[in-house]
């Protein structure tokens, strides 16, 4: 499928069936998988034969719908994991063990930020958290003996700053380690990272990707362009032997094509067992299939939502890429020249309580705490999720409370003002 563009990729990527062969993605919801002499199942374990033994590891139903998302990235090799997560866990671990270090943005997702500085440092992992907007000699003063591993997310869940992906392509390679980039907003179809230098990217399918709100998952997809022998004294679970697989050394067996998924496959999913099951991965691929169709109606709406949110005075800022005013509206037209998501967020003048009668006036955009999903949603951060905060606990940490983020969906964009209208209505001071 390489030869043909995005959108027939997302309908058809991944999976060919054979003669006779079902027409969709088969659902192989099997545990286990039979062979007719230990020799053949010996050959698995060994890694000297493709197959499958143990769904725990591998299943069929996912690497169909891995190789789609692969394709779609324009990378070598791909897996899904059972969340996102679990693929930006994996895609770090893989290549990080105590003693390690990680430079990354500090404008990414809550839950990533806590797992690299938190649980990962229990591990005995460090990192260097830089602003997005930081110089390249600040970039570079970040970097340690120690680094392994640079991270960033393309558009920042919730903060919507967008990474200049080539400045921190350019600065991991010359330090020798590979940029990671966490893809989740804007997928594939708006950007590709690793046409701009990143080496990794990971994806929070659960999102854009399911688009449904039916099925968490993850995924991890190699760019196969990092040369790990070049640095092969950064990474010794890549080009050392393992002993775990009889001695193999993944980069000289598989290459820079499939080195780094096998071994967080043979490691990683057989030692802590994130798998997504085979019936979301099943979700996932339908989910796949109208991508292309989705994403600009979402940026669609994401825009015209923008735009008429900076119209109303009871709104103290919009933050959204596509407008002109944006911090990041350039970076954004670089990397994602047809927009980025449907993601908005916006202040509202009369804080707290402002926002609590707002939320309350909704009507069509439903109170969540998911993003990027068919149905509008929305969520004010100080009456949710962080609810244990006081108002200058919460302007201290960059969130005011009259924040909103609003996901906005599928529906009519007319529809989604005439609601936001409405409710704002409701706060007129």
């Amino acid at each position: 499928m390489s030869d043909y563009r995005i959108n027939t990729k997302c309908v058809q990527g991944g999976y060919q069936p054979e003669n006779g062969g079902p027409r969709q993605v088969p659902i192989i919801q099997s545990t286990t998988f039979r062979y007719a002499t230990s020799e053949d199942m010996g050959k698995l374990f060994d890694l000297e034969a493709s197959g499958y033994f143990y769904t725990r590891l591998q299943n069929p139903t996912n690497d169909y719908v891995a190789a789609k998302i692969a394709e779609l990235e324009g990378g070598t090799a791909g897996m899904l994991t059972s969340s996102g997560q679990a693929a930006n866990f994996f895609a770090l671990f893989n290549i990080c063990e105590n003693g390690s270090h990680i430079v990354s943005s500090s404008s990414i997702y809550g839950g990533t930020f806590n797992l690299i500085a938190v649980t990962m440092k229990k591990m005995g992992i460090a990192v260097t958290f830089v602003s997005p907007d930081c110089t390249d000699e600040e970039l570079d003063a970040a970097f340690r003996e120690n680094t392994r591993a640079v991270f960033g997310e393309t558009i920042a869940n919730p903060a919507l700053t967008v990474l200049d992906i080539e400045k921190f392509a350019k600065a991991a390679h010359r330090h020798g380690v590979p940029l990671i980039v966490d893809n989740t907003f804007p997928t594939p179809v708006n950007c590709r990272p690793i046409e701009w230098g990143a080496d990794i990217v990971t994806h929070s399918t659960t999102k854009y990707m399911d688009g449904h709100g039916v099925a968490v998952g993850g995924a991890i997809v190699d760019s196969g362009k990092f040369d790990w022998m070049a640095h092969a004294d950064k990474f010794p679970g890549l080009t050392t032997p393992d002993e775990s697989y009889h001695g193999i050394v993944y980069a000289e067996k598989f290459g820079l094509g499939g080195a780094f998924i096998t071994k967080a496959t043979s490691q990683l999913m057989r030692d802590f067992g994130s798998i997504q099951s085979p019936q979301n991965a099943f979700y996932l691929n339908l989910g796949l299939e109208s991508l292309h169709v989705r994403m600009p109606r979402h940026v669609e709406n994401g825009q015209a939502v923008a735009e008429f949110l900076q119209t109303r005075p009871e709104v103290a800022y919009v933050n959204y890429s596509g407008l002109p005013g944006n911090k990041y509206y350039e970076v954004a037209k670089k990397y994602m020249p047809n927009g980025g998501c449907g993601v908005v967020s916006f202040e509202l003048k009369g804080g707290r309580e402002a926002a609590m009668k707002f939320m309350a006036a909704l009507k069509l955009a439903a109170i969540e705490t998911h993003v990027a999903d068919a149905r509008t949603c929305c969520l004010n951060p100080a009456t949710s999720t962080h609810r244990q905060m006081n108002d200058e606990q919460l302007a201290a940490a960059g969130i005011p409370a009259g924040l909103i983020r609003m996901s906005c969906g599928l529906e009519d964009k007319e529809d989604l003002i005439a609601d936001l209208a409405q409710a704002l209505d409701k706060i007129r001071i």
